[in-house]
């Protein structure tokens, strides 16, 4: 009768398999006869037949082949260093391309970047414009030329200023994906929405505001832009009834009017009036 083995490795079965293989023992049959031995720790069936087919095609090593990826041998100082020096010269360089280049397994690659280096992967920051140094002093100056008005004026000074742009407005503006969510249960199902993309059909609109809310929405005939000659009109003939009808003396005492450098605003003719 056999007596079953209180203890038996992975290896211990696999020499067996093979033993009992090279005695031309079929498959069925080395599992029915493991199981006795070693009862709920044996081998499976599938485990089994696999271990027959590999001794069946001439292997002899019963022990478990490396898997790729747990030993990472690549990791040495050159190839931090290298890999360093490949990132400070791209920053935007994927961790594929730098195990491409440096002749490495992308597990190694990506092990140097994030454990080695700590290097991680942002996205840039947009911002609406990039400043020259000239242009970051005329802002300094503008700024400060608006502090001495308050501290001569105080807030009243604030009350005499109105600013202004023009901005293109679609006909339709789909809503965004953020403003279509939804309060739900886990278990309830995800809404679908369809893209929609924004009508090709837009105009020019200018608007005006001061201390008090706005003072001016304009909309330009469609197909048509803001010019200088344009602008001119629009302050001659709309914002300035605009705030007279509004703010009755504010003209007298006198308006500061605030825009930005685009052409229109600093042309000749929008300057004179």
């Amino acid at each position: 009768m056999a007596v079953p083995l209180q203890q038996c490795t992975k290896q211990e079965q696999r020499k067996g398999v093979r033993f009992l293989f090279s005695e031309g023992v079929k498959h069925i049959e080395i599992t029915r006869r493991m199981r006795i031995q070693d009862g709920d720790r044996c081998m499976s069936r599938t485990q089994v037949y696999e271990w027959t087919e590999k001794v069946n095609n001439g292997v002899t090593n019963v022990g478990d082949s490396p898997r790729p990826g747990l030993a990472i041998t690549a990791v040495t100082e050159d190839n931090i260093a290298a890999v360093e020096k490949v990132i400070w010269e791209n920053r935007c360089v994927t961790v594929k391309e730098a195990a491409s280049l440096l002749d490495i397994s992308i597990g190694s690659a990506h092990h140097i970047i994030h454990d080695e280096l700590k290097f991680q992967k942002v996205c840039v920051r947009w911002v609406p414009k990039r400043l020259r140094p000239e242009m970051k002093e005329r802002r300094v100056d503008a700024c400060e030329e608006l502090l001495r008005q308050y501290e001569a004026d105080g807030g009243a000074f604030l009350q005499r200023i109105v600013t202004g742009d023009e901005s293109w407005v679609h006909l339709y503006e789909p809503e965004r994906k953020r403003q279509s969510m939804e309060w739900r249960h886990t278990s309830s199902p995800k809404p679908k929405k369809v893209p929609v993309q924004r009508s090709a059909g837009k105009i020019m609109v200018t608007s005006s505001w001061d201390y008090n809310g706005p003072t001016l929405e304009h909309c330009m005939p469609r197909g048509s832009t803001v010019a200088s000659a344009t602008n001119s009109n629009i302050l001659r003939e709309t914002l300035s009834p605009g705030i007279r009808q509004k703010w009755h003396g504010l003209l007298t005492t006198g308006e500061c009017l605030l825009q930005d450098n685009a052409k229109p605003h600093t042309a000749t003719a929008s300057v004179d009036y």
